[in-house]
């Protein structure tokens, strides 16, 4: 394939134009995310293409799959253009009917519509329902739009307008400044400005600097990196491209997880077109940048999402971070200036280039510029990934957006920022998404994981939880994060299972203190956030923990009895039809009682009783 200038991509760009406005033909947009390719996406394409050719139809309709289309909790789906008819929960024997039914006679199979869950009413158009509606898709903006392993359906999307722009019309300080204006920060998780790190790294004097894209995802509950990279992995690549014109680098690293495999190879596919049309390689476009990236797979160590433990990890030592300064600027991988951005961060600069930094930052809040995407997951309906203007309120995230709580259950709290934030009660849902204003309420923004938790679920277990986690993933190079996090964790465990003690609180605390003051990365130093928040709002429940030996939400098993109250029964058997080891013995109009000799404490009696009854 011949190497491209400007006026190829033009080319390239209005032949496929025609066809991203879905004029010429039926499409069906199938999502080929790793969720629905969980759930049996793959199977239904495979049958909705056996159904189009069984009915003639290949000349007229065309199937694409596409990378995530983002609300994960209703896959397998698809949407129709043109129309924008969104159908979901799809399965291989639905397939036959949705090409008759819509396809031949017109008429949208209304079973497979999505169905409001406050008014019940049946939603056809995509932009129409509550989830997408909410919305402001800017790094997200070609999700469920394109085909992730056409880079032509890229460049039809006005992708790589940035990189030439970059190129042949700014200097390497107007596309900092630009950045500056465009007030973007770090979507890692630190919010550090943009602009401000390129600007270091430029002004190093060193021949050699690198630009690393941080895909080392590790938060649990956390996708909104893999989603980028499996939808649109050429926005990042191009972000990429303008930072290293902006700081005069010639080699590029993506550090991504091994275990997103899908991600891994839509972004092998991408590297190698761009390289086909000259877009990386020898004298970019025609012009004297010199840019190359590869891919490096992480073993899936948490602390390697820390740059310099990523750092040490691609040269090949073990991922451990090291003392700053000096800042990975001035001296990153192999020594030489370096500039480390999250998959997010990159997706969002050719946009800024090709609409400039004051149209990026008309959006957000006086101190948070621009959108952030989330991925919102727990105890909320409408799972999935959501990018929103920053300063939205939590309030509109999870019940506009999310939906609410299922079964009728009251909300409790929300986690943010993953094992190293904290939850935020629903005393404080209208904190708007601004980074000063979640961290004012004892939480961090983090790269995006907001879990979702109901009124089922136990702070302080929760909160040992994510301790456990972060034991686990701690490297051990420190005392403080080695030593405090494993205290922390022994006495949080000792809680739950009803030996605590009321100093234990207070050890808790200053623990907690000692561990942010002296650890030397930021996995120790924001490690306690967790445990720091659930003492703050909800150190009623600890302190029934430890003085009552009761677990208010019923998980704990060490503090439950496993008993039915006679009085609280309704007798509907609900419990009974739910057991998985017949452990409750119930007949019609009589109360269920707890054979003790067959039952496993799962837990499952309490989630199906809805009066209390068992404790």
């Amino acid at each position: 394939m011949a190497k491209l200038n400007t006026q190829d991509l033009d080319g390239i760009r209005r032949a496929h134009k025609e066809r991203l406005a879905f004029r010429d033909k039926t499409y069906l947009l199938i999502c080929g995310g790793t969720g629905c390719h969980a759930t049996g996406s793959i199977r239904v394409k495979d049958a909705l293409l056996a159904a189009i050719e069984e009915k003639g139809l290949g000349e007229t309709v065309q199937v694409i799959e596409t990378g995530c289309n983002g609300f994960c909790a209703m896959g397998p789906l698809l949407v129709v253009h043109p129309g924008d008819i969104f159908y979901q929960k799809l399965s291989v024997e639905d397939m036959p009917e949705l090409v008759e039914s819509h396809l031949i006679n017109g008429k949208p199979v209304e079973r497979l519509l999505y169905k409001d869950p406050v008014s019940k009413a049946k939603i056809a158009a995509q932009t129409k329902i509550p989830f997408f509606a909410h919305q402001m898709p800017r790094a997200l903006r070609n999700k469920g739009l394109i085909n992730p392993e056409s880079i032509d359906e890229y460049i039809g999307r006005d992708g790589y307008i940035g990189v030439a722009k970059a190129l042949f019309d700014m200097t390497p300080q107007q596309i900092i400044e630009e950045m500056k204006i465009s007030g973007m920060r770090g979507r890692g998780g630190a919010g550090f400005p943009t602009g401000v790190k390129w600007d270091f790294a430029s002004k190093s004097v060193d021949a050699v600097k690198y630009v690393l894209c941080n895909a080392d995802e590790g938060d649990p509950g956390a996708f909104m990196d893999r989603s980028i990279l499996e939808a649109d992995p050429h926005a990042v690549l191009e972000g990429m491209i303008i930072a290293a014109k902006a700081i005069d680098a010639h080699k590029g690293y993506i550090y991504a997880r091994t275990e997103y495999p899908l991600a891994i190879k839509r972004l092998g596919m991408a590297i190698d077109h761009a390289k086909e049309y000259g877009l990386l390689g020898d004298n970019i476009l025609g012009s004297e940048l010199s840019f190359d990236i590869e891919i490096y797979q992480g073993a899936g160590a948490f602390v390697c999402g820390e740059e310099t433990a990523l750092m040490r990890s691609i040269e090949g030592k073990r991922g451990m971070p090291r003392p700053r300064p000096p800042f990975p600027a001035h001296k990153g991988l192999w020594e030489k200036p370096t500039i480390l951005n999250n998959v997010e961060t990159l997706a969002n600069v050719a946009q800024i280039m090709v609409n400039g930094g004051a149209w990026y930052a008309s959006v957000g809040t006086e101190t948070s510029k621009g959108t952030k995407v989330f991925a919102l997951s727990g105890d909320v309906n409408n799972i999935g990934l959501v990018e929103v203007p920053m300063g939205t309120p939590l309030r509109t995230i999870i019940y506009d957006i999310g939906g609410g709580i299922p079964n009728k259950r009251k909300f409790k709290a929300v986690q943010l920022g993953g094992p190293s934030g904290g939850c935020i009660p629903e005393a404080y849902l209208d904190t708007p998404v601004d980074y000063e204003a979640i961290a004012k309420v004892g939480a961090i923004m983090g790269s995006g994981g907001a879990i979702v938790m109901d009124e089922k679920t136990c702070m302080v277990d929760m909160a040992r939880f994510f301790m456990e986690f972060i034991q686990d993933e701690s490297c051990g190079k420190c005392t403080p994060c080695r030593e405090g996090t494993r205290r922390q964790l022994q006495i949080l465990e000792k809680i739950c299972e009803g030996r605590g003690e009321p100093i234990d609180l207070d050890v808790l605390v200053e623990l907690s203190q000692t561990i942010r003051e002296t650890a030397l990365c930021g996995l120790g130093q924001t490690g306690p956030n967790p445990v720091l928040s659930a003492l703050r709002y909800f150190r009623d429940e600890f302190e029934a923990h430890i003085y009552d030996q009761r677990c208010p939400a019923k998980r704990c098993v060490a503090l439950l009895r496993f008993e039915v109250e006679p009085d609280a029964c309704t007798r509907c058997g609900m419990c009974f039809r739910a057991c998985p080891t017949d452990a409750i013995v119930w007949k019609k109009k009589e109360v269920a009682r707890i054979d003790k000799e067959k039952c496993i404490k799962c837990l499952t009696c309490y989630d199906k009783c809805r009066f209390d009854a068992i404790f």
